[in-house]
């Protein structure tokens, strides 16, 4: 066996020819230049560019290093895998660690997503970039930042947090400065990262909200209504049916008419302001004034669809995660009874798109009365998911609408002015110059009315966006008291605060407790119908927001279990608008539900079976109806086949099951068959927002459609489109059936036993620099849409849990000791020659769940392997690598 220093010498020579190697896969990619990269030119100069990643790419070294901002000594621990332990004498000289900590591991993700927030992406990514920066712009993320930063007290805590965090990113840039090893994206282009600012910090949590919960539902059903009719519209894209949703909060509710908004970042600030914008009105809303119901609803004019055309050409081109696109995640909670023991148990697995590097960033923080472990936002200080030694807690959307559009009223004779409660107003405007690597500089003029800026004016109608997530939020201040709070009446006070993006945040503690509660604002129309655009002239303005004590809120449920998986977490009972519920059709909260609510003794590995479950709650709802149709049906000895292989079914989408493939390809065409006729009849421009208007597996209000039809109403109308003879149910399927088994044969061949889900779908982990030879994949995968491991995207899904956890007390009362375990696909560096640029995801990928690292002054040897099975944390220790930071 070899002695330690040998073996340690050994790995660091293979760590460099490691990191050697992929610098010249990284050199070959980039030799001709690609998406956002150029050729490589002056970077092939040996001491320039590319050659300088081989550098960042070796592991951290043991070393002191100077921080200004410090005002103590601090350590940060990596362990063999690169999860971080920071120690620190206070909270903000925790955050200049972890800002250090940050940049010397994300420095590229961190400035791409502050220029994307901010509207300077193409400064460095090119004319690519225009777009994108143009509607970031016109939204203001950085208006919203700068408003917010401005309005903070610089003596208060966030204020100290933001600058600290600052600091320390600020003193690894003056490092790399110094040294000149820049990552090979700046090194390429030539544009270099400024100088970090607390706001930069805000407009990447706006950029976190916006990812989660900016949804442009209502201009597509502007679209949908004009092309299909408002009373199909309204049904097949309406809120999730009776008993299907498996709500969070099953009341009873109260009205209890609506809380004003509130702009500052000091909670109890009045409200008079939105940020650039006239004065509103928070005029109360008459208590029992009705939401007009879908099907009594306005017609949109053809020039309010056509400008709503016009925002969806330019939402549809941006990147999947600048918009609310993916069903928000998963968490649930349980106790009492269902826990052997006693105690509380918490799981969550938020889902986004996966990326290389991940949007998470695994670290745990400690300082005298702060110890908190679990993921951050590189960019961001502190922790968003994660536990302290009393709670746990995790987060899902909330499947409600936070985003109001208003159709202005303009006039061609009255340029830069709208009309607003009987009178005009002149519109607020912002003028920008985006600098554009490679070409000149563009210029940009946005408008602002009082309901929000405007995204699209088309002949003369205006288009404007009132989203919570440009009112001031301060969630950081919310995540630290979180971090440190001992008792879910200490965490619900503190989610008081927060704002946008809305969630609901799942809980557990030490004591044995449970609970939830859906926090952010949800805006209350004063009129009309805000599933789609409301006039702009001042009765249908925003009244308000639901007052915070009547959001979804459950606590120690008498069954024991919560599950919150993006679903509509009320019933039609619940007094306030939250959404048509469009985005999430409540198959995985119901097959989590089940799942939990038929164990009595739950544990880490139930947990961790039912995070990975690949089981299909829709095919288990039909299939037996399918098999009994196709029963009746006459098939040929290959759809007979294909038939038979649905028997017999456990309804998971492994990816070497054939029942899998068929059922997935037959509700394709099953849904083709039943709406493509209305949409090629109604001419619904479905290029113009894909993800919105294309009839796919993905518009989870189609599905639920034809899944009720299917069951309950087989005669419906939709099976009879025009210029059809008429339909049933069973026809349609028969017809879908035979198109799905030719399909399946043409693409795969053989016979259908050979036919598996693997073969039709696959898995990849894209790189944020869009290369592909950088990525991981794809790879032959399971799961779907709704499934609880979440796969979305066919063909090749980029999205699904982006990290998971399972935290558990165990124990007698008093005595409770703390499981807590996560994992996430990717690894801690952006650095593709760096051994933990993509370390973590075959452990992932393989359902293991390694320990979270633990903080304190002396940091615990932790697993070196990261490895293990679903429940178990893996044996043995591996070496630290610290740094000791001085001021």
């Amino acid at each position: 066996m070899l002695n330690q220093p040998l073996w340690r010498l050994v790995r660091q020579v293979a760590n460099v020819v490691a990191a050697t190697v992929v610098v010249l896969v990284v050199l070959v990619l980039c030799a001709a230049g690609f998406h956002q990269l150029p050729a490589l030119g002056r970077a092939l100069d040996p001491g320039h560019g590319a050659w300088l990643s081989a550098a960042g790419g070796q592991l951290p070294s043991a070393q002191k290093l100077t921080l200004p901002g410090l005002t103590a000594p601090a350590s940060v621990s990596f362990d063999s895998h690169g999860i971080v332990s920071i120690d620190a004498a206070s909270e903000t000289d925790v955050m200049v660690a972890l800002g250090y900590t940050h940049a010397s591991q994300r420095l590229t993700q961190m400035d791409t997503e502050r220029r994307m927030a901010e509207g300077t992406l193409a400064a460095l990514d090119g004319p690519s970039a225009v777009p994108s920066d143009e509607f970031e712009l016109r939204l203001g993320l950085r208006r919203t930042a700068d408003q917010e930063w401005a309005e903070l007290p610089k003596t208060g805590a966030e204020a100290q947090l933001l600058t600290s965090y600052a600091q320390g990113v600020n003193d690894y840039l003056a490092q790399v400065r110094r040294s000149g090893h820049w990552p090979a994206k700046f090194a390429l282009t030539g544009v270099y990262p400024a100088d970090w600012t607390p706001a930069d910090s805000l407009a990447i949590q706006g950029a976190l909200a916006q990812e989660l919960d900016f949804s442009t539902a209502p201009l597509d059903n502007a679209v949908l209504v004009r092309s299909l009719g408002l009373a199909r519209t309204s049904s097949w894209f309406g809120s999730a049916a009776a008993g299907q949703s498996a709500p969070l909060d099953s009341g009873p509710y109260r009205d209890l008419g609506v809380a004003p908004i509130s702009t500052s970042m000091t909670p109890s600030a009045p409200a008079p302001k939105h940020k650039g914008r006239s004065p509103r009105h928070n005029s109360p809303r008459t208590p029992k004034q009705p939401i007009p119901a879908p099907g009594t609803a306005t017609l949109p004019s053809a020039a309010i669809a056509t400008a709503a055309e016009a925002v969806l050409a330019q939402t549809s081109t941006l990147p999947d995660n600048q918009l609310y696109r993916y069903p928000g995640g998963d968490a649930w909670a349980a106790n009492g009874q269902k826990v052997p023991g006693g105690g509380a148990m918490l799981a969550g697995d938020p889902l986004l798109p996966q990326t290389l590097p991940s949007a998470w960033f695994e670290v745990a923080l400690s300082a005298p009365g702060y110890d908190v472990a679990g993921v951050g936002i590189p960019g961001l200080p502190g922790i968003l998911i994660g536990h302290n030694q009393a709670i746990a807690w995790s987060l899902s959307g909330t499947g409600s609408q936070q985003v109001l559009y208003y159709a202005e009223r303009t006039a061609s004779s009255r340029p830069g002015e709208y009309f607003w409660h009987g009178r005009w107003r002149t519109m607020h405007q912002f003028r920008y110059t985006i600098e554009v690597r490679g070409q000149a500089s563009r210029q940009l003029t946005v408008q602002s009315t009082v309901h929000g800026p405007v995204l699209a004016d088309v002949g003369g109608q205006a288009i404007s966006a009132d989203w919570m997530g440009n009112v001031a939020s301060p969630n950081l201040t919310v995540l630290q008291q979180l971090s440190t709070a001992r008792n879910f009446k200490q965490f619900t006070a503190a989610l008081a605060g927060w704002k946008a993006p809305a969630q609901t945040f799942v809980y557990a503690d030490s004591r044995g407790n449970i609970g939830a509660i859906a926090a952010g604002y949800y805006p209350v129309a004063g009129h009309g119908a805000p599933w789609l655009p409301l006039a702009g002239t001042g009765p249908d303005d925003v009244a308000g927001v639901i007052p915070y004590q009547a959001v979804p809120q459950t606590y120690d449920p008498r069954s024991h279990l919560i599950v919150a998986a993006s679903q509509r977490p009320v019933t039609a009972a619940y007094p306030y608008y939250f959404g048509t519920g469009s985005v999430d059709p409540g198959y995985r909260a119901s097959r989590e539900l089940a799942f939990l609510t038929h164990r009595s003794h739950l544990n880490v590995s139930a947990f961790a079976a039912l995070q990975t479950s690949e089981v299909d709650e829709l095919a288990e709802r039909l299939v037996p109806r399918v098999r009994a149709m196709l029963a009746r049906a006459q098939l040929t000895p290959m759809q007979q086949q294909a038939a038979d292989l649905l028997k017999g079914w456990d309804y998971s989408m492994d990816q070497n099951s054939t029942a899998a493939a068929i059922w997935w390809m037959l509700w394709s065409k099953y849904l083709a068959a039943t709406f493509m006729p209305w949409w090629q009849s109604g001419h619904v421009p479905t290029s113009l927002d894909p993800d919105g208007l294309a009839v796919t597996t993905s518009q989870f209000g189609l599905d639920r459609a034809l899944e009720g039809w299917t069951l309950t109403g087989p005669a419906n109308p939709a099976f009879s489109p025009p210029g059809r003879p008429p339909g049933t149910a069973a026809s349609v399927l028969k017809t879908a059936f035979a198109t799905a088994v030719a399909a399946l044969h043409a693409k795969l061949g053989g016979s259908p036993s050979s036919w598996t889900w693997g073969k039709l779908q696959a898995a990849k982990i894209p790189s944020l620099l869009s290369a592909t030879g950088l990525g991981y994949g794809p790879v032959q995968s399971g799961g779907d849409p709704w499934t609880v491991n979440v796969a979305s995207g066919q063909p090749v899904a980029t999205a699904g849990p982006s990290w998971r956890m399972i935290v558990r007390w165990t124990g007698p009362p008093g005595r409770r000791r703390l499981v807590a375990t996560g994992s996430y696909p990717g690894g801690q560096s952006e650095n593709p020659a760096s051994p933990w640029y993509q370390n973590l995801i075959v452990g992932w990928s393989a359902g293991n769940y390694p320990a979270l690292p633990s903080a304190g002054p002396a940091p615990a040897q932790r697993p070196a392997g990261r490895q293990g099975t679903p429940g178990q944390i893996p044996a043995g220790t591996g070496g630290q690598i610290r740094w000791e930071m001085v001021p």
